[in-house]
């Protein structure tokens, strides 16, 4: 992985910055910092290896014995292994023939979208991993009811026992006490690693080799990765590069921060960063918006803004050195179309003069470019891509003096629609929001 800065600052500008990102590091690593009780995802990619023959073994089964795994979480809780899925299946996985296929649920309370799963699992042989601290976060708890009966009594309770697994807190909380009481397998959050850091523990482990993939060269990329971003001086570590980086733009009136990919398959890795900066950074009134796009898909949509809207935002661009796969431009002998010129050249290079093309203009407007190069989407890549995000997100978040490890501003929406749901020990907010709606 290469992280490239040239098209945004110079070196002399972050340089301005060492001290202060190696003080960051310090305090991340040290866990001198706030927050420092939500530290466990730094030792991840080694910590897990024991478990990960565990996990294996749980995956294998689910995969013998069911046509649909259902993963039902919300944030970080399924985020991470969607991002991880969907950037190393094929793009229409869920078209072919192979099992199982991945779904999801417990990320939204859309009740067409509940009725038109539970309608697909009808006639499917399907298993669930449910992840949840607590057990009783509405929306995957709400999903997880309903699929629990629906599976029992499609399958019979035997039957389900053996195809769900709770991914839950190790002794307490609504989920863990079903889970014990039912004699489901389980795996366990640890209770110093939050939501949107879990990817490389069970709650992404899990589900990712369900999928199929090889999560021992994902942990392989991610340890490499790790050794680097926290030991690694100034100018040879990536994060801290890129947390100077940003820092120093958002500083100089840069508000926004543009995450683009030139590959449609790494829309939900964009999706798991958004989460991770936002939920980290937005704090105090402070923080940098983390914002994504698709291209060239986005620039059919957005593109006239970032080229001439007001200039608040900066992009960071996830460019995929090489394809998978090879597909040539045939010739045709009408050319209607005119692109005969592209007739021999791989897609791909198509793809990359879009790619450099649409960064060199957007540079010539004023919006500065960040650069991540990776060598192709594979597992040795995303885990690098992972640990490298996180790490800098933690350093970035402690520069910006703020506890990068909290979200208290997401339980305000819950206060009012639990109030608003009438929820028992809500009676007073109930009252409050009810008069104050009235008016």
């Amino acid at each position: 992985m290469r992280f490239t800065y040239s098209y945004a600052t110079d070196i002399e500008t972050l340089r301005k910055y060492k001290e202060e990102t190696e003080n960051a590091l310090q305090t991340l690593v040290k866990g001198t910092g706030a927050g420092n009780d939500f530290l466990g995802w730094l030792g991840l990619p080694k910590d897990i290896r024991n478990q990960v023959s565990g996990i294996k073994m749980t995956a294998e089964r689910l995969r013998k014995g069911c046509e649909v795994i259902v993963c039902v979480g919300i944030g970080g809780s399924y985020l991470g292994a969607k991002a991880v899925i969907d950037a190393l299946q094929s793009s229409f996985a869920q078209l072919e023939a192979k099992t199982p296929q991945i779904v999801y649920a417990g990320n939204n309370i859309g009740e067409d979208y509940l009725y038109e799963l539970q309608e697909m699992l009808r006639h499917k042989k399907f298993g669930i991993i449910c992840i949840s601290k607590s057990g009783t976060t509405t929306e995957p708890a709400l999903a997880f009811r309903l699929l629990k009966q629906q599976l029992e009594n499609q399958a019979g309770k035997e039957a389900a026992r053996e195809r769900i697994v709770c991914i839950t807190d190790a002794k307490r909380g609504a989920l863990r006490t079903l889970a014990t009481n039912e004699g489901y397998d389980t795996y366990v959050i640890e209770d110093n690693i939050g939501g949107r850091f879990s990817v490389l523990s069970p709650v992404g482990l899990l589900p990712i080799a369900c999928a199929g993939m090889d999560i021992d060269a994902l942990l392989d990329g991610a340890e490499k990765m790790m050794d680097t971003c926290t030991t690694a001086d100034f100018e040879n570590n990536p994060a801290l590069l890129y947390a100077a980086a940003r820092n120093s733009l958002y500083r100089k009136g840069k508000k926004i921060e543009l995450l683009v990919n030139f590959h449609p398959k790494l829309h939900y890795l964009s999706e798991w960063w958004k989460q991770l900066y936002g939920e980290s950074e937005g704090k105090e009134n402070k923080g940098i918006f983390p914002a994504s796009a698709d291209f060239t898909t986005d620039l059919h949509s957005m593109g006239q803004y970032v080229q001439e809207g007001e200039r608040l935002l900066f992009e960071t661009v996830i460019s995929v050195e090489k394809p998978n796969n090879k597909v040539v431009v045939p010739t045709d002998a009408a050319n209607l179309d005119g692109l005969n010129f592209l007739a021999g050249k791989r897609v791909d290079e198509v793809n990359k003069m879009a790619e450099l093309g649409t960064r060199l203009a957007h540079i010539d407007g004023g919006v500065p470019n960040l650069l991540i190069e990776i060598p192709q989407l594979n597992e040795e890549a995303i885990g690098k891509l992972i640990t490298f995000f996180e790490t800098a997100c933690g350093v970035s978040g402690y520069m910006l003096g703020v506890n990068p490890f909290n979200q208290p501003g997401v339980e305000a929406y819950k206060k009012n629609m639990f109030a608003l749901l009438h929820k028992p020990g809500y009676e007073k907010e109930t009252a409050a929001i009810k008069e104050r709606i009235s008016k």
